[in-house]
């Protein structure tokens, strides 16, 4: 990897580019893949947690500041997580790295360096959303309006989404994108069942309440997974029913299994069909997390300890993403060297 390219398999029967890959493309599109998706996600969690509050869980808006483990930064200019600080916090802060329109220019600045693989339409997509984030004002982000303003960002997301599916070359940047993209579902749903679990979990009288139901329906939709789950676990939402879906189903997109699934596909295919043999230690990494998973019942995970289980998930998605990291692109250049196309910085949100 010296010299920051990918080599790539000579096969002449693979269908396969003959140019090499850039290591900084396969950075670049990893982390477009996972801030589209940590976007969205952000999105959908603010806009369930509007509803959420309103159905009673004081400490919704809090969460959403634990979920992204921001609580040191958010604390250290609010005295309190309201909604109005809060919105504004993860939506407009421009000071704030993890905020819907910060995260969009990082977005944006990764397409920049990929222009010369990405389609005219996935830049022009990309180039209109970041302005009409960078447009919003106090007045457009008020709690009466946040759910209109959540569907129209989800829904450029999706655009996004569709417009790379279908425009995407489908080569080496192609499985870096889509290895990025299940990560971040991967990382950002342990998180999502990690907070909303333990500050849902309801007190023996409070089991089944028509409030009960509503909150676990509200972590069904901030996991975009409710008429999903609806389909298979029709009048069940036992709080071990819902975490049992959100982390073993195979067949919903947004689980824990089914993202790892997908991520050893990609990076499988990596090191199978373009011979990227600095792949072999990720893959083995993702398939023990993937036993560790496998070997357990939702009933064990949780006797066991629900939140160590988690937690050591997270740990094991941060060792994939810098193993791929350490594989795959160069360290960051002196802080005396010109940076190349995007600084650092963009990368350090992990």
């Amino acid at each position: 990897m010296g010299a920051g390219v990918m080599s790539m398999s000579l096969d002449p029967v693979a269908t396969v580019s003959p140019h090499p890959l850039l290591s900084r493309y396969a950075e670049c599109s990893m982390w477009l893949a996972r801030y589209m998706e940590r976007i969205e996600n952000l999105a959908r969690i603010i806009d369930v947690t509007e509803i959420f509050v309103r159905s009673g869980a004081s400490d919704g808006w809090r969460a959403i500041v634990q979920i992204n483990a921001d609580e040191e930064r958010f604390y250290a200019s609010h005295s309190k997580a309201t909604a109005d600080r809060v919105i504004a916090f993860y939506v407009i802060d421009a000071e704030n790295p993890t905020s819907i329109t910060s995260l969009a220019l990082a977005a944006r600045e990764n397409a920049r360096a990929l222009r010369p693989l990405i389609s005219t339409e996935m830049w022009s997509q990309l180039n209109i959303f970041t302005q009409f984030l960078r447009g919003l004002r106090a007045e457009d982000i008020r709690p009466s309006e946040i759910s209109q303003l959540c569907a129209r960002i989800k829904q450029e997301c999706q655009t996004h989404t569709g417009i790379t599916e279908g425009t995407f070359y489908r080569d080496q940047a192609s499985l870096f994108y889509n290895a990025g993209r299940q990560l971040e579902r991967a990382d950002q749903i342990t998180r999502l069942i990690d907070i909303k679990y333990h500050t849902l979990l309801p007190v023996a009288a409070g089991v089944g309440s028509e409030v009960d139901i509503s909150q676990w329906t509200s972590v069904l939709r901030s996991a975009a997974g409710y008429h999903a789950y609806r389909r298979v676990m029709a009048g069940d939402l036992r709080p071990s029913s819902v975490v049992g879906f959100l982390l073993k189903s195979e067949a919903f997109p947004r689980s824990l299994v089914c993202s790892l699934r997908h991520l050893h596909n990609n990076v499988s295919r990596l090191r199978s069909d373009y011979r990227l043999r600095d792949a072999g230690g990720i893959v083995e990494r993702i398939e023990f997390l993937r036993a560790g998973l496998d070997d357990q019942t939702v009933g064990q995970i949780i006797t066991r300890g629900l939140h160590e289980f988690l937690d050591w998930v997270q740990r094991q998605l941060q060792d994939v993403q810098t193993e791929v990291a350490q594989a795959f692109w160069p360290p960051p250049r002196p802080a005396s060297a010109p940076a190349i196309e995007m600084s650092g910085q963009t990368q350090s949100q992990s």
